[in-house]
């Protein structure tokens, strides 16, 4: 992973609160390049032994409802740069138009293959070709939306410092995030002003405090949660 220069970062990014976190990354080169090496690795080795698996979802995804077998929508990575993730749909096809930003507990626009493909984390899998594009990391701040990133404070900007994430501390912290928003009247309005600046103060965590090892205990710590266990 290649870091730019201060100077080279987007002006939006260039702020008094962002740069602690860019000194603490500008000395660590070697590390954030083995993290790179091994996303790429992993990325590749993992599409290759799960293509048959992913096509059989694929087709579970086709029969079960109308639209695409991919969930494709505008996030932003680093250094603001917006890309299309990849995620297995597992709503009805337009759900994005019909409904709020971000999903609740029992969303009705869920289709039937979709509940059982979130219950297992199981739509996250085609986020490995945009691993391996270099788009998203295993471990990173989950990409928002556009209209998130816009509600950023300038501290948060230094989460662009890096990858989007497949995983984080922050996953794991908030992965029934769906529940805590079931409740809410205007879902959109909690998850901005309440539920993202406490997911943020565990992605700048892990930025300041950034290592490869960290990473490699984030993803054991992230199958655990899936398994239902709360800690490694």
């Amino acid at each position: 992973m290649y870091l730019k220069k201060w100077n080279e970062l987007p002006r939006f990014m260039k702020n008094e609160k962002v740069r602690p976190y860019y000194d603490c990354l500008s000395k660590k080169t070697f590390s954030l390049k083995l993290k790179r090496a091994f996303d790429f690795v992993v990325a590749l080795i993992m599409l290759v032994l799960l293509f048959v698996p992913m096509l059989i979802i694929a087709i579970m995804i086709k029969l079960d409802s109308k639209g695409p077998v991919f969930f494709r929508q505008e996030r932003v990575t680093m250094y603001g740069r917006k890309f299309y993730i990849h995620k297995f749909r597992t709503m009805v096809n337009h759900a994005d138009k019909i409904g709020t930003g971000v999903t609740v507990n029992d969303d009705a626009r869920i289709t039937n293959v979709g509940k059982k493909l979130r219950r297992l984390r199981i739509d996250e899998l085609p986020q490995l070709i945009d691993v391996l594009s270099g788009d998203m990391s295993f471990v990173g701040t989950r990409p928002e939306s556009t209209k998130y990133v816009k509600r950023y404070s300038d501290e948060m900007f230094a989460t662009l410092l890096m990858p989007a994430g497949i995983t984080s501390e922050a996953s794991i912290k908030y992965k029934d995030e769906d529940k805590l928003l079931s409740s809410a009247s205007d879902a959109d309005s909690v998850y901005v002003n309440k539920v993202l600046p406490e997911k943020m103060k565990y992605n700048l965590s892990s930025i300041k405090n950034y290592s490869f090892f960290n990473d490699i205990k984030t993803m054991i710590k992230t199958v655990f949660a899936v398994a239902g266990k709360e800690e490694v």
